[in-house]
């Protein structure tokens, strides 16, 4: 198979396209507009491709909400203040089961900040971002690849559990170019144990999110919480760099885990034993192989291009277990490996 030269941006439109997606609904914002601009190229050449710009962020998650109860595969992108916009109807699509893809190309904030590339939506995306009891799959890719990868992968999971995936990058690897293999997509499923009540040949669906009664309401939140479960028990996913012999852990997702292999490179040039430990999905987080990490290591240092939020998770899977420190770059400072590399080695010339 050829590798194929492309944007981040890009990347994931054409994953979506290659998935299944035949349902867009966006808004323009940056650093994401590229995605937006090659869905409207491309959708139109697909058979039962439908692309539309909406009049508003809030408009366009509740177009594929609609979409998504005929069956449609949708997504929707945008950026940090966007994604906001949207927690409504992420939480309805949640509520009413429908599968969906959300894509967040972060952006330097709070409020509209910058288009600079940060790591500030964190909790946002990984505690559902909106009102009630529910949760979304979260990725954090990495690389160009992951990107491809795990877009088409978001399709799969969202029609497994019937609930929407989040892939959660950030203006950086949005614009940034690598050369990529698209996979070749799996034929779509459902799993009958998540399946809508009343669903099945000839039968029609009743879709809602409002449930007057509260013992009702109840027993669909708790529905809920028993599909999360299962999700934690089945899709974590994570990454363990030159963790074998390592003295000293960094934790980091997305771009920050790119900056962090090149200091570990520096670091080990010097005979540090450092590694790295890079959750892929961020919810759910992979907590278990976080704490069996710390089995061998005591010492950890959280890295995130902004003020600590995954920071947070760390602490609660390694707290009484392991020594964490942090740094942090928030607002759109994107930090060179040799600065990191700096900082791990004083954490690293002071540890246990």
């Amino acid at each position: 198979m050829n590798k194929i030269l492309m944007s981040g941006n890009n990347i994931i439109a054409e994953a979506a396209i290659r998935a299944g997606c035949r349902f867009y609904a966006g808004y323009p914002i940056t650093p994401q507009n590229e995605l937006t601009e090659y869905m409207a190229e491309h959708m139109r050449n697909v058979p039962g491709g439908v692309f539309i710009q909406s009049e508003s962020e809030i408009a366009a998650i509740h177009m594929i909400i609609g979409a998504s109860a005929t069956g449609t595969r949708v997504m929707t992108s945008s950026s940090s203040p966007g994604i906001s916009l949207k927690q409504e109807g992420i939480s309805s699509m949640a509520a009413c089961e429908l599968p969906g893809v959300i894509v967040n190309i972060m952006r330097g904030g709070p409020g509209l900040g910058n288009i600079r590339p940060a790591q500030g939506d964190y909790f946002q995306a990984t505690r559902g971002g909106g009102h009630g009891d529910y949760r979304t799959i979260v990725y954090g890719p990495a690389t160009c690849q992951e990107l491809a990868d795990l877009t088409m992968d978001a399709f799969d999971l969202a029609d497994k559990y019937r609930t929407p995936v989040m892939i959660l990058a950030d203006g950086m690897m949005g614009q940034m170019m690598e050369p990529v293999i698209f996979k070749k997509p799996k034929p779509r499923k459902y799993s009958e144990k998540f399946m809508l009540k009343g669903a099945g040949a000839g039968k029609s669906k009743f879709i809602r999110g409002l449930i007057l009664d509260a013992i009702e309401m109840e027993e669909h939140n708790w529905k809920l919480e028993r599909k999360y479960k299962i999700i934690v028990d089945n899709e974590t996913l994570h990454e363990e760099h030159r963790t074998d012999d390592a003295e000293f852990v960094i934790v980091a997702y997305g771009t920050a885990a790119r900056i962090a292999k090149g200091a570990i490179k520096r670091l080990r040039d010097n005979g540090m034993k450092v590694g790295l430990f890079r959750p892929i999905t961020l919810w759910p987080f992979p907590e278990l192989k976080l704490r069996a990490l710390s089995g061998k290591v005591k010492n950890f240092l959280v890295f995130e291009m902004s003020t600590g939020q995954m920071l947070e998770d760390v602490r609660l899977t390694l707290q009484g277990y392991a020594n964490i420190e942090f740094h942090g770059r928030p607002g759109g400072v994107v930090p060179t490996p040799a600065e990191l590399a700096n900082v791990i080695a004083r954490h690293y010339d002071k540890k246990d």
